[in-house]
């Protein structure tokens, strides 16, 4: 291995962009990983799978739907609590294997209540709601169990 040369310009891994769209669902067993982003805030509200069905059922409604793993079935958000997910757009990853949803989130995205998954900050050996996020965000109201 040569040392590092402060003067040499990094190796990139070039590859040749595509412009056709071909999502790897092959990759994780017929999924892609979804990161959903608010479009307004930019706030990460939920990372979850999409199978090809939910792929193109969120394209055909404009509205984000899932595979849900631990129902083995494809899952519309906001399917029981009317807090659904209007796509606003979608971004794909280099690879083909993740998108990037940003959607106008109508009440909270997570299942226990919160308006973001990510409500909860490790440090220190433990799980502490986010500072300035009232009880973690909690708005109320959730999805059922997933």
């Amino acid at each position: 291995m040569k040392p590092y040369d402060a003067n040499r310009p990094p190796r990139v891994h070039q590859r040749e962009p595509r412009q056709e769209l071909r999502l790897d669902f092959e990759k994780q067993d017929g999924m892609i990983t979804v990161v959903t982003q608010d479009a307004a805030t930019r706030e990460v509200l939920m990372v979850a799978f999409m199978n090809r069905q939910a792929w193109d059922k969120s394209l055909e409604t404009g509205i984000a739907h899932y595979y849900s793993r631990s129902r083995g079935r494809l899952w519309k958000k906001g399917e029981t609590s009317g807090h659904v997910q209007q796509i606003r757009e979608i971004r794909v990853d280099c690879d083909q294997d993740a998108v990037l949803l940003l959607v106008d989130q109508t009440g909270v995205a997570c299942h226990t209540g919160n308006r973001s998954c990510f409500y909860r900050r490790y440090g220190d050996g433990e799980l502490r709601p986010v500072a300035g996020v009232p009880d973690g965000g909690r708005e109320g109201g959730s999805e059922n169990s997933l």
